[in-house]
């Protein structure tokens, strides 16, 4: 009897601890699993959801409307400090550029896409991933605070509010915020002497939607950005006439590059590294004259003083066509309203204009962070690479998408979600104050030099090398001079291919075992939406460059044959004496 009761006590006993173990297991696991707050449902806010699941974070995405999608979700009435688009945008950049890096866009997708694709795009993602189950509709962030400990716990106290006015608070390990920089029209009405005399109609560009209501009335917009290019050129379908104010001028870019195939994928890697090797007038006055070859801007009274690579490009396949046909006439900055009529700088003036549309930018600002947590002036805000506050005591928040890329922002905020995650986790550690606060410093003087005055050029980057600068933090860096020796046909793609972002998706933390597959397939999805009837034309004539590349490839092997065997143990050693040479 009592050695049963012995073996029994023991038993309990045995399982008692064992339970013990076990919830304390949990109970660790649970701590360690850090809870992350994403503030917003768009392109940007998805990325970060899903980065936080792929490091094993816990992220609570609150949006204040009822759908993923952010700008580009469609709506005919704007929402106030929301991003508002109108109805017929489509994009600047193509689908093969424009992608997350592990979710190609479908084949059969057009290469530039109306919002709505992009809408059928995103909520793909959201649903292969399962983003959407951490995602709280309908809840607006009104606070985000340190909390007392933060030097500590770098925690943060996180106040919602949902739709029905009811509040709540929430403690959160760190946060990513993701409401992008087309929330807050900047309409400057003060340098518009007379606006308040005139007698027609004007808005923000924010707040076009659709031609029809212009029929047959007069139209100035003022602003020739992509989105002050994209309403003029549509309003001059329907006006009677259509005058396009610009301060000073720019340069057009076409979305159709040689041969018909999408600009952006005609730009390779190794143009890059062209660019760091030649002088930038030079690279300016080359591109320029080609430019210049579609339609000559100094014939078009749209040639502007400064250089092709010092302001953001306006992306406008039809605009010449317009000003050819007489629809659109380009004229300078408005010098002031009288009434009805509108007067310009060279002393011209527009009668009876029934509406002014002013494409004049956007500024943005974090409402619900305390000033001294970022801080914005003049469209500036001081940022290490462009995410995180360097002045914070933990790097537990991160602003996500935040940029004004020569390129698309979906791949670029997706790489700063792998980055910024990865510092959550404790994966990778932040320079020291003085090294942040410096590459802050270097990088606002080296926008300054380049780039003309305005607030659109405060948050410039430039896709490829910034895309490389942050990939290379995350250990994702891809390695094309490598590549080209074990493995020749990807190496070849990627150095005088477009920079896909599948590139980053082939090594380090977050590697895809379809990233080889997608790069070396992506002309074959950028061919398949148009080949929309059948083509008996023969086959124009294989081209050598790739097996002239490929040879010359081989020769140089051959002749540093006896490096060879090192270079595949360390390619390091290579890469760094590239760099070294300047070619990086």
């Amino acid at each position: 009897m009592l050695l049963t009761t012995g073996i029994c006590n023991g038993g309990v006993l045995h399982i008692w601890t064992f339970t013990q173990r076990i919830y304390l297991l949990v109970l660790h696991r649970a701590e360690m699993t850090r809870r992350v707050a994403v503030v917003g449902g768009g392109s940007s806010g998805l990325a970060c959801i899903k980065c936080c699941l792929d490091e094993g974070l816990q992220p609570v995405c609150f949006e204040s409307s009822d759908d993923i999608g952010g700008l580009w979700r469609f709506k005919e009435n704007p929402e106030a400090d929301r991003a508002s688009i109108y109805h017929s945008v489509i994009i600047n950049t193509s689908k093969e550029m424009m992608c997350f890096s592990d979710f190609p866009i479908p084949a059969h997708y057009p290469n530039y896409m109306h919002n709505s694709l992009i809408m059928d795009y995103f909520r793909s993602y959201a649903d292969h991933f399962q983003l959407s189950e951490h995602i709280r509709f309908n809840t607006t962030v009104l606070a985000v605070k340190q909390r007392s400990d933060f030097s500590r716990s770098g925690q943060w106290d996180v106040e919602t509010q949902n739709r029905d006015g009811q509040l709540e608070k929430h403690i959160f390990d760190a946060v990513m915020i993701c409401i992008g920089h087309h929330c807050h029209p900047h309409l400057p009405l003060q340098d518009f002497p007379g606006i308040d005399s005139f007698t027609g109609k004007f808005f923000h560009s924010r707040d076009y939607k659709t031609p029809e209501q212009w029929r047959n009335k007069r139209v100035v917009v003022v602003g020739i950005g992509n989105s002050g290019g994209d309403i003029a050129v549509e309003l001059s379908r329907v006006t009677k006439q259509l005058y396009l104010s610009t301060r000073r001028g720019a340069w057009i870019l076409n979305r159709v590059g040689d041969s018909g195939l999408p600009l952006d994928m005609q730009l390779p890697r190794l143009f890059t590294y062209v660019q760091n090797l030649v002088p930038s007038s030079l690279i300016s006055s080359l591109v320029e004259k080609q430019v210049n070859q579609r339609f000559d801007h100094a014939l078009y009274n749209l040639k502007p003083k400064h250089r092709l690579f010092s302001q953001h490009p306006t992306v406008n396949d039809e605009l010449p066509n317009r000003i050819l046909s007489g629809t659109v006439q380009v004229k300078p900055d408005v010098r002031r309203f009288l009434g009805s009529r509108v007067e310009f700088d060279d002393g011209s003036v527009a009668e009876d204009v029934d509406l002014v549309v002013f494409a004049t930018g956007y500024r943005f600002s974090f409402p619900f962070l305390a000033s001294h947590v970022v801080s914005v002036s003049e469209n500036k805000a001081a940022l290490y690479k462009y995410v995180f506050p360097p002045e914070l005591e933990r790097p537990t928040l991160a602003v996500v998408g935040l940029v004004q890329p020569l390129g698309a922002v979906m791949p670029i905020a997706e790489m700063q979600a792998r980055w910024a995650t990865r510092v959550f986790k404790g994966c990778i550690k932040l320079p020291s104050l003085a090294s942040m606060l410096q590459d802050v410093r270097c990088k606002q003087e080296a926008m300054a030099r380049r780039y003309v005055t305005s607030q659109r050029h405060t948050i410039q980057v430039d896709y490829v090398p910034y895309m490389d600068e942050l990939a290379e933090l995350v250990g994702a860096r891809p390695s094309p001079l490598r590549l080209l020796l074990t493995d020749p046909r990807l190496g070849l793609n990627l150095m005088l291919g477009p920079c896909t972002p599948y590139q980053y998706r082939l090594r380090g933390p977050g590697k895809w075992p379809g990233a080889r597959q997608a790069i070396l397939t992506q002309w074959e999805r950028v061919a398949r939406p148009m080949q929309t009837r059948p083509c008996e034309d023969p086959k124009p004539g294989r081209s050598l460059m790739g097996p002239l590349v490929l040879a010359a490839v081989c020769v140089a092997a051959y002749v540093n044959r006896n490096k060879l065997a090192a270079f595949l143990q360390d390619p390091t050693a290579l890469s760094d004496h590239v760099k070294a040479a300047g070619f990086f």
